[in-house]
């Protein structure tokens, strides 16, 4: 009895798949280094640090250009800048500068520019150049009325005292990495699966497997528990470097965190498996991993949020895995949330992950 369970057909596959992995070492690079890689980068580069000033261009044409900019710089938003004439509409242009103070309003001829005064008031006029579409733009317009309005007397009719906080889970490090995860799920599993599989098949090794005493199902299945080994590695390879690292933390279950990553893993190495079952070639299996991940790499945000995308969109990405699988990533890990209380994400998950593997058992072929 104990002989028979040793060598089953499923459990001798998924070592063996086991085995091929961890003797490539490109593989092993891009499932355990590379995410870690990625995360020091855009942790460094989206570092916690105060934010930067805005720059201001004051047209030196005015004759009171030395002491506009004095004023504007007293702002702790702003920073100003004395530009000639010949450089204000290049400045502005390219987004050196967020907003030109000049006397005239003709100082930058931008068609998509919009000029705007200061209603009312009798001190002096000033004439505020920005495009309005650039959210920066419309934020230096405040800070640059408020600075002028100041430095012209104006006296503050109420006080305002500030009190500054700072809470975990609203970095930019903490929406990434549990994007970072779901992503690096997505593409461990959907690539390592579908190459393997198109790979023994133009080694002509699954034509020999054909005749061997095994099922389908025990082949393809083979592939995806594979991917459970892996799992722990991936997954707490990369909270741990984020926790040591820049102090991201887990606030949710972990327990829970890693039957996510279970069902998250199996959806995509079911993708995987769907994207194998024909292919024939190491080209076509390129293009389909493609055309498939790259929409879920643009879309279901994993480095900025999806709601940036218009409203009609919405539904379609709420409905892919991989939005599934961020956002339930990021609610147990930023926001603590129990995992079932997402139980429609875990629902597209399975959805994906029954179809894929059902579909891929139906249509793979030996050869």
């Amino acid at each position: 009895m104990s002989e028979s369970r040793i060598h089953h057909p499923l459990i001798e596959l998924t070592i063996s798949r086991v085995k091929e992995t961890i003797r490539e070492p490109e593989a092993m690079f891009w499932v355990f280094v590379f995410p870690v890689l990625l995360a020091l980068a855009l942790g460094i580069a989206f570092r916690e640090r105060p934010p930067d000033k805005i720059p201001i261009a004051v047209d030196r044409r005015m004759k009171d250009a030395d002491r506009v900019a004095k004023m504007i710089s007293k702002s702790a938003q702003l920073k100003a800048l004395i530009v000639g004439p010949a450089d204000l509409n290049q400045y502005l242009r390219v987004g050196k500068v967020a907003l030109v103070i000049s006397r005239s309003p003709e100082a930058v001829p931008l068609k998509s520019g919009k000029a705007e005064n200061f209603p009312g008031g009798t001190g002096p006029e000033f004439f505020l150049i920005y495009d309005a579409a650039r959210s920066e733009s419309q934020l230096a317009r405040l800070a640059v009325n408020d600075a002028l309005q100041s430095g012209n007397g104006r006296m503050d009719v109420i006080a305002l005292q500030d009190r500054l906080v700072k809470e975990p889970g609203s970095r930019y490090i903490d929406f990434l990495i549990p994007g970072l995860i779901a992503m690096n799920l997505m593409g461990s599993g959907m690539w390592g699966v579908g190459f393997g599989i198109v790979f023994a098949r133009t080694r002509k090794l699954l034509k020999r497997l054909a005749a061997s005493p095994m099922r389908r199902s025990h082949y393809l299945l083979a592939y995806m528990l594979s991917r459970l080994i892996f799992l722990v590695g991936e997954v707490a390879g990369l909270i741990g470097f984020a926790w040591l690292v820049f102090g991201v933390k887990v606030h949710g279950s972990l327990i829970e965190l890693a039957i996510l990553s279970v069902m998250g893993s199996m959806t995509f190495a079911g993708l995987g498996l769907l994207v194998a079952a024909r292919a024939t070639t190491i080209e076509t299996v390129s293009g389909w991993m493609n055309f498939i991940m790259l929409p879920m790499y643009l879309l279901s945000g994993s480095f900025f949020p999806y709601s940036r995308f218009p409203t009609f969109l919405q539904p379609f990405i709420r409905a892919l895995p991989l939005t599934a699988l961020t956002d339930t990533m990021r609610a147990i890990i930023n926001q603590g949330t129990p995992l079932f209380h997402n139980w429609l994400e875990l629902l597209v998950m399975i959805a994906w992950g029954t179809i894929s593997f059902s579909v891929a058992l139906k249509i793979f072929r030996w050869q």
